[in-house]
């Protein structure tokens, strides 16, 4: 996975915590839920490009 997909993911995490801070200003308790679901979503996806990335360091280090 490229740069766009780091992008992406951050880009979903943020949008997360944009609308949890919305749904707190508006007393909205699902839209407090979708953001908090939201960074989770993009959090996970970053960890996993974070192993992708450890992954190919170990394999160019073999080479």
């Amino acid at each position: 996975m490229g740069i766009g997909d780091k992008i992406s993911n951050k880009a979903e995490e943020l949008g997360g915590k944009a609308k949890e801070a919305a749904g707190d200003a508006t007393d909205n308790e699902r839209l407090q839920a979708e953001g908090q679901a939201d960074q989770a979503s993009g959090q996970t996806k970053q960890a996993g490009e974070h192993v992708k990335d450890a992954a190919g360091d170990v394999k160019d280090a073999f080479k």
